[in-house]
Order: C-alpha cells, then sequence, then structure tokens
C-alpha cells in the first residue's frame, strides 16, 4: 500500500513540466494575493455504503486576501442525506502565513490555519470531517517548498469534533480527537512554454490523505489523483477522484468524484 503512494509520487516527480502550487484537496502554505476576491462552487458525488447508492454535497465557497499573509474562507454546505437538499451546516477557515524563504529557483513558506464547522446532519461514522460531516474545529500547520519548478506541500492537524444540532457523537467522548495528515505533489503539463497569461494551463496532482483517531489508533488513508485548468490566469477547474487505500477509520461514504469551479478577482477591494 505505501510502496503504491510511493511509486505514483515518484512517477509525478519523473515528468520534467513546471509546477504550480494549487492542490484540490488541500492547502499549500501560499496565499491568495492581497486584497483579492475568489468564489468557488465545489460538487462532491458520493457512493453511500450503506445502503448503496449516489448522494451529492454541494459546497459554495467565498475566499478573501486580507494581506499577503492573511487569508479567510466562508463555506457553506448543502447536502441531500435526507433525500432532499437543504443546508446543513457551514465552516470558516483562516490561514497566516509566517515564514517565507524565496529564492531564485525555489522557496520555502509554513502556515498556520485554523477551521471551525457547525453541522446538523446525523453523526455515522468515526472519521472526522469538517467539510461536510462534523461540527468540531481544527488547528494546524503547513509547509510548502517549491524545487526547481516541482511543488511539494504536507500539513498536519489537529481535528476535534463537537456534537452536531440536534445529533451527539455517537462513538464516545473519547474518540472525539484526530491527527489529520497529508502530503500532495502537483505539477503543470501545459503549457510547454509559458508567453501569455492567456494561455490554458493544465495541471495534474496526486494527493494522500490521512487521519489517525488520537483514542483508538484507527487510520485511514486515500488516495486523490486530480487534474485542474487555469483559464486566464483567474478562472479554475478542478476534477478529481479520491478514494481508499486503507479504511480502519469506518467512513459510510470513502468513494468520491469532485468537480470544482473558481473565479478570483484580483485587486477587488484596493
Amino acid at each position: 500500500m505505501i510502496r503504491i503512494i510511493i511509486a505514483l509520487f515518484l512517477l509525478l516527480f519523473s515528468i520534467n513540466v513546471q509546477s504550480q502550487e494549487l492542490f484540490v484537496y488541500s492547502e499549500p502554505a501560499s496565499n491568495m494575493p492581497a486584497h483579492s476576491l475568489g468564489m468557488r462552487l465545489g460538487s462532491s458525488i458520493m457512493t453511500d455504503r450503506n445502503p448503496l447508492h449516489n448522494t451529492f454535497m454541494i459546497t459554495p465557497e467565498l475566499m478573501y486576501g486580507i494581506s499577503r499573509n492573511l487569508m479567510v474562507h466562508a463555506e457553506g454546505i448543502l447536502t441531500d442525506f435526507n433525500k432532499r437538499t437543504e443546508l446543513n451546516g457551514g465552516a470558516l477557515y483562516m490561514k497566516y502565513r509566517f515564514y517565507s524563504n524565496d529564492e531564485v529557483h525555489s522557496h520555502f513558506r509554513l502556515a498556520a490555519y485554523g477551521r471551525a464547522a457547525i453541522n446538523k446532519n446525523p453523526i455515522h461514522q468515526q472519521a472526522i470531517d469538517l467539510n461536510g460531516f462534523n461540527s468540531g474545529y481544527e488547528l494546524g500547520l503547513i509547509g510548502t517548498k517549491l524545487i526547481n519548478k516541482v511543488a511539494i506541500s504536507t500539513g498536519a492537524s489537529f481535528v476535534h469534533a463537537g456534537d452536531n444540532a440536534g445529533n451527539k457523537f455517537i462513538y464516545g467522548d473519547n474518540n472525539r480527537n484526530a491527527l489529520s495528515y497529508n502530503l500532495s505533489v502537483g505539477k503543470l503539463f501545459l503549457p510547454a512554454t509559458y508567453t501569455d497569461y492567456r494561455q490554458l494551463n493544465v495541471n495534474g496532482m496526486i494527493e494522500a490523505l490521512c487521519q489517525t483517531n488520537l483514542n483508538s489508533g484507527k487510520t485511514y488513508i486515500d488516495l486523490a489523483p486530480s487534474v485542474q485548468f487555469i483559464i486566464l490566469s483567474k478562472m479554475r477547474v478542478d476534477l478529481g477522484y479520491r478514494f481508499p487505500l486503507k479504511n480502519d477509520l469506518s467512513r459510510t461514504m470513502p468513494r468520491t468524484f469532485l468537480v470544482r469551479l473558481e473565479y478570483n478577482i484580483f485587486n477587488a477591494f484596493r
């Protein structure tokens, strides 16, 4: 299993193309430009394991670059878990880049972030997911390195699950805390030579997404390959598929297709 992850990352490293610090399933340590406004609309199509059927989640999101080191996201969560589409929660995310070492052909950046989420869905899985399933909070660190135009990002966070509105966390108070961690690698496949901001950029990336419950020690390890299109340097389309390699930490919907649209307005409030 671990050998599969390593082999896929090495395959991506071996292709001699440029990289982008824009990951689909995780955030890099870099921030969006100051005073910029971003709008996202994500749609996740999930396969429910019990009973077997497809369901979806829609996540509208607003992002704002407060300064070159500080940015904030506000997200809504709409699902059809109860056979009708309804607003089931939301989340607030803030990231602060506190270190940057920029060189000619490389840089290294560190950032701290926090997320707070509320949700009213019934709790039906041991894994803690603040992006649609659980109320709670998350505190974490991200490190991103650019080496010869290859972007590598890793992060780790402490995640705490609260009770959803009217729905208690049923897996025991000792299992409310988890460690989440990830490793992401991305590259730019097109254009081969950059000459104009109007060129279509096509990025490919692979991300390993993991969580371990701090009490039970149960773990999941997901792999998430994705492709990303950047249009006119301000519009973005993400297509990804996330699936488990190890799934000891039970989830009802471990396989997910993701489609996300994003539009950025630079210098929106200057």
